[in-house]
């Protein structure tokens, strides 16, 4: 029988990871969308690396950026009290590491596709920016900001590669169901590993159906 408890794990962890990623990302998307300036390039290779570096690679990066003896893992645990790797922060960082390039990337093509004149249209008539941001920019982008956060949920809830090196792999603290499948099958469990197979792939494909029905503006969306 499958033990459900790293599912539910995976789920609270994905839900932290990705609205820290929002939060962290959004902002970076507006700036490169809407913004030149130097170091933009670069800005945008590190944001997306994740993408195309090897899931070993990245971890072993994140782990010497806040292992126990960098800076900032230092910081942190005199901060907390408690270290980021092996433990539930190491598996909340994994997760927005893995969906912040997807919620930049789709956010940003989603801001540049709204057509400026409508924000010189409400500059001119007195509109700040912050407004023209949230009566006219954000809005207009929506599906594609949406459809990012979708594709970076189910990215994050998949993640083992990061989540191993950094979070380890300690049954109900850091086992999330991708570990929880690997750690089922070598040890021959394959009947509790099944159910977690099945719970993500019917995640995953629920998120690429929606992300194509409903995130994707349809032409009758951009003719308007």
């Amino acid at each position: 029988m499958t033990d459900w408890s790293a599912f539910w794990l995976s789920i609270q962890v994905t839900f932290c990871g990705l609205a820290i990623a929002v939060a962290v990302g959004l902002p970076l998307a507006v700036l490169l969308a809407l913004h030149r300036f130097p170091g933009r390039n670069l800005l945008e290779v590190l944001v997306t690396a994740p993408l195309v570096l090897p899931p070993t690679v990245l971890g072993y990066y994140v782990l010497v950026s806040v292992g126990r003896s960098s800076a900032i893992g230092r910081f942190w645990e005199s901060l907390t009290g408690g270290p980021i790797v092996f433990s539930m922060t190491g598996c909340v960082l994994a997760a927005t590491i893995a969906a912040l390039p997807f919620v930049v990337k789709n956010s940003r093509s989603a801001l540049e596709a709204v057509d400026p004149g409508l924000m010189e249209a409400a500059a001119n008539l007195g509109a700040g920016f912050p407004r023209r941001l949230w009566t006219i920019l954000l809005p207009l982008a929506r599906r594609g900001i949406i459809g990012g956060c979708m594709l970076g949920f189910a990215k994050a809830l998949g993640d083992f590669g990061v989540t191993l090196m950094v979070a380890g792999n300690i049954p109900g603290r850091t086992q999330t169901a991708p570990l929880a499948i690997y750690d089922h099958l070598l040890s021959g469990r394959d009947a509790q590993a099944q159910g977690l197979v099945l719970a993500l792939t019917g995640l995953g494909i629920l998120v690429l159906w929606l992300v194509n029905t409903w995130a994707n503006p349809r032409p009758t969306d951009r003719r308007s």
